[in-house]
Formats: structure tokens, sequence, C-alpha cells
């Protein structure tokens, strides 16, 4: 069968009938008064609406796990919760603000109480934040996505002056360009879970 290239990213795409991806979306910020809900209910509709994939969320927020990475009933019982989450995703979306010229400690504590979860898997990210829209958060992210043998995609969703690009319901006030911009990068994310799955059934990942 015959398919024809979607204009805005270039790439083809998947049949609506394939199985649909199982992503994960990680909101990576648990401080008090975060923007990250917002931004997430606003990417949640995306996903949602764009063909061929099945979301679940993992909210470091909920997750408070210790920075010690003892291995205690508490840590264990909140692993419990998370773990499979990241286990069956077959790609990640990770929403971070920019803390300090970086990602919030919490999103790296989840992280790396993890390993073979996000191995061989694509992972794409959406960032916030004041002038720099979160962007120096996302490329410390994709040097920490490179070391446990994670893809991230080209293309991200950043929003510059976040509190101002919505209104007091939590709706953009512009929605063109950021739902342009996720478009494009949801369209590479399934590209590359299918490949990657695909790859996976033909020969599993040794790195």
């Amino acid at each position: 069968m015959q398919t024809s290239t979607d204009t805005h990213t270039g790439i083809a795409p998947v049949s609506s009938s394939a199985t649909p991806v199982r992503v994960t979306l990680v909101i990576g910020s648990n401080r008090t008064g975060r923007f990250g809900p917002v931004i997430a209910e606003w990417l949640l509709g995306r996903v949602r609406q764009h063909d061929g994939f099945e979301v679940d969320v993992v909210d470091v927020a909920e997750a408070d796990l210790p920075t010690t990475f003892a291995t205690t009933p508490e840590s264990t019982a909140r692993l419990a919760e998370i773990t499979p989450k990241l286990a069956a995703a077959e790609a990640f979306i990770v929403l971070t603000p920019e803390y300090n010229h970086s990602y919030p400690a919490a999103l790296k504590n989840l992280i790396d109480w993890h390993f073979h979860e996000w191995r061989a898997k694509p992972v794409a990210l959406v960032s916030y934040g004041g002038m720099s829209g979160g962007l120096r958060a996302t490329e410390h992210l994709r040097q920490v996505f490179a070391e446990l043998h994670a893809t991230t995609v080209r293309d991200t969703v950043s929003f510059h002056q976040a509190h101002a690009a919505f209104d007091e319901t939590g709706h953009l006030k512009d929605p063109s360009a950021p739902n342009s911009a996720a478009h494009v990068m949801l369209d590479q994310l399934s590209w590359w879970a299918h490949a990657l799955r695909e790859a996976k059934k033909r020969r599993p990942y040794g790195g």
C-alpha cells in the first residue's frame, strides 16, 4: 500500500492499523506551585489526537524516591507503581522546566533509579521556562539519555515565558505554533518507536 509523506515532517505516516505505540509522559518537576501540570494537560491532548499512541503518565511529584538509592520498603513500593509504566513504554515524552540552566533534581533521580527501562527507546523532549524556554535543560537531558542507550528525537517543543502563553483556564492563547511543533515532534517519536520496535523483533539490542 502506498503512503503519502507528511508535509510537516517529511516522514511517511505509520498506518493507523498498526499496533499503537505505548508512550509514557514523564512530568519532571515536583516544586510547589509548579506549572508543569498545565502544559502536561495540553500535551496529553496532542498525544491523544495523534494517531497511533496509547499514553500513560509518570509524575515525579508522586514518585517520592530517596536520593540514596537504598532499597527500602518505601522505595520498593513506589517503584512498584512507577517502574512497570517505564518498562512497558515503547517511547517517552519528558516534560521538564529549566532550573539553574538545567533540569530538576527530582527528574534526574527518577531517571537514575532505572536503566534497562530506557534502553533502545526514543525520547521526545518538551521544555518550559523563561527567555530560554527550557532549552538548556533539554540539551543536558540529551546527554543523559544517550548514556542510557536511549535515542532523543531531533525536534522539541519549548515554551518561552510559559505562564504568559496560557490563559487562566489553562488553554494556550495562541495554539498554532505549539500545536504545529508538537505534531512534528510526535511524528518523529512515532517513526523512531516503530523503527526500534521492528529492529528489536529482528535482533535484541545488545549495546
